[in-house]
């Protein structure tokens, strides 16, 4: 069975289609809206999924308008845009290192977001949008650390991965230490924010996360073909017509970015960046960087995980951070043995 497909339009340009890769982008789609539904009709008010679709089009009733477009839609909108910002981000990151565990949660970019949270939670007591404000910051300084430090006549994926692993130690402590010279109330602000929740997101956090992905997410997706060319090699690339250094330069930054905002929205949700790609790789099973696949992978987790959040555990009785977090690790523990059995690590 062919699963691949020239598509040429009378204007000269030809693409490649994969079949079976459009067919799991749609299959992931399909999954990620019916969550969606799902988890807007729950709670202490249910609402059926027939009448969120109503009310979602305009034509519920306006107590269930209030409630579905108030109180609910922006929570799963979030999740949507971070899964997918997580998804995306950690394709990048992966595709980029050459390495599975190339992910911003190994490489320290949460840590980084979550030290700049904990300094204006701790230092300067600010508000949300200064808690904001300043994981996005620590986020981005941390992305440009580590590759300023990994860079050595270009950014080798080995070394990357080793500089981020140094990185991410140096943050938990540093976040740590952070902890413990808090008080007791911004202790336990810091962290909630650090085990990463969609509770009580409203559409300030949406807007800008939405206009960020607006402009990356095409940027992206028109520099994939570059990316894909890069997994042969340097050399290769660049006798293909491939600007490797700004390629990769670009896409690092993109990713930071992604996860960073990511980070700033919902704290930092742990393991979707680094399962999301390599389940999406094994649905398409194609070997090339997966990016529209992992983005709507990360998405369908991400309100998976916060459904079963408020659906196993009671309305807000288990931050969304800490299933993701148990599903990762088991998921992080089964990568590493079936690489060893490989004999790839």
């Amino acid at each position: 069975m062919r699963t691949n497909r020239a598509v040429r339009t009378p204007g000269g340009f030809s693409a490649r289609l994969d079949i079976r890769a459009l067919t799991v982008v749609l299959l992931l789609l399909l999954a990620a809206f019916a969550a969606s539904v799902v988890l807007i009709g729950t709670g202490d008010f249910p609402i059926s999924a027939g009448d969120v679709v109503k009310t979602l089009v305009g034509n519920g009733d306006p107590g269930q308008e209030f409630i579905v477009n108030e109180l609910r839609l922006p929570r799963v909108l979030v999740a949507l845009l971070v899964g997918a910002s997580l998804g995306l981000g950690g394709a990048l990151f992966q595709a980029v290192s050459r390495n599975p565990l190339g992910s911003p949660d190994i490489l320290g970019l949460g840590q980084g977001a979550a030290a700049g949270a904990l300094t204006m939670i701790v230092l300067f007591s600010g508000s949300a949008s200064q808690v904001t404000l300043g994981a996005l910051v620590g986020g981005l300084v941390t992305g440009l650390a580590i590759y300023l430090l990994a860079w050595k006549q270009g950014v080798h994926g080995y070394r990357l991965v080793l500089v981020g692993i140094g990185m991410s130690a140096i943050l938990t402590a540093v976040n740590g230490y952070l902890l413990t010279v808090s008080d007791i109330v911004d202790a336990a602000r810091s962290v909630v924010w650090m085990t990463g929740s969609l509770s009580g997101r409203d559409w300030a956090q949406v807007w800008p996360l939405l206009a960020l992905c607006a402009v990356l997410v095409p940027l992206v997706l028109a520099n994939a073909r570059g990316l894909r060319m890069m997994e042969m090699g340097d050399d290769v690339s660049n006798a293909l017509g491939v600007r490797v250094e700004r390629v990769r330069a670009l896409l690092m930054i993109s990713a930071v970015l992604l996860t960073a905002a990511a980070t700033a929205a919902a704290g930092p949700v742990s393991f979707v960046a680094l399962t999301a790609p390599q389940l999406a790789r094994r649905l398409t099973r194609s070997p090339g960087p997966n990016l529209l696949p992992s983005l709507c992978m990360g998405a369908a987790l991400l309100v998976v995980a916060d459904w079963a959040s408020q659906r196993v555990f009671g309305a807000d009785q288990m931050p969304v951070g800490v299933v993701t977090g148990v599903v990762g690790g088991v998921y992080l523990l089964w990568l590493l043995v079936t690489e060893r059995r490989a004999g790839r690590i």
